[in-house]
């Protein structure tokens, strides 16, 4: 943990690496991290050249995976995941909900009662689905889809009601229905056309 939104703190992540890279350097929103100090040496190799006014020195190579956060500004008690992010190289290797875990017991302890986040790809929202979170109905003026859980693990959805099957299925619905999927979303939207959402996996 960095820090909390209060505490202002700031990652410099390497934008050909990481998305939302440039949200990270911003103020206002709470920063947790994975590192590794040895992932310096796996670091991608093929990557474009810098303009001449960057030095990739200015980049944090120990990081792995970055979350922001903050209040949610209409709810006190709701804290919104507002950006999380994987290194490329590392995504799918289960970083995000290890990270969103560890944000959401730091929460618990300032009392939030609830977190919500919006995602914007079917893999973030089987990801999100397997650490608690579930469908809200509600999409963002961005066409993302807002996710909820209560903060405590204890309190989140359970898998094996009709209803849960539902909103899990109407949510991967709204992605099938866009224009522009890849090849890889295609493929995994059509291996859970009948499926019950994903059981909940322990942080």
């Amino acid at each position: 943990m960095l820090g909390w939104p209060e505490d202002e703190p700031t990652v410099r992540l390497d934008y050909r690496v990481f998305s939302y890279a440039g949200k990270f350097v911003m103020t206002g929103t709470g920063k947790a991290v994975i590192c590794d100090e040895r992932a310096e040496e796996t670091y991608p190799r093929d990557l474009p050249a810098l303009p001449s006014t960057i030095h990739s020195d200015v980049f944090d190579r120990s990081i792995l995976a970055a979350i922001a956060f903050s209040p949610d500004r209409r709810d006190p008690e709701t804290l919104w995941l507002r950006y999380v992010t994987v290194r490329r190289d590392r995504r799918g290797q289960g970083l995000a909900p290890k990270l969103v875990e560890h944000v959401l017991k730091g929460a618990e302890d300032r009392d939030f009662d609830r977190a919500s986040i919006a995602v914007n790809n079917p893999f973030a929202y089987e990801a999100l689905y397997k650490v608690g979170f579930a469908f809200t109905g509600r999409t963002t003026g961005l066409a993302e889809l807002v996710l909820e859980r209560p903060i405590d693990a204890a309190d989140s959805h359970e898998t094996d009601s009709a209803g849960d099957t539902k909103r899990y299925q109407a949510g991967l619905d709204h992605y099938r229905n866009r224009e522009g999927l890849s090849a890889a979303e295609r493929s995994f939207l059509d291996a859970r056309v009948h499926s019950d959402p994903p059981s909940r996996q322990s942080g």
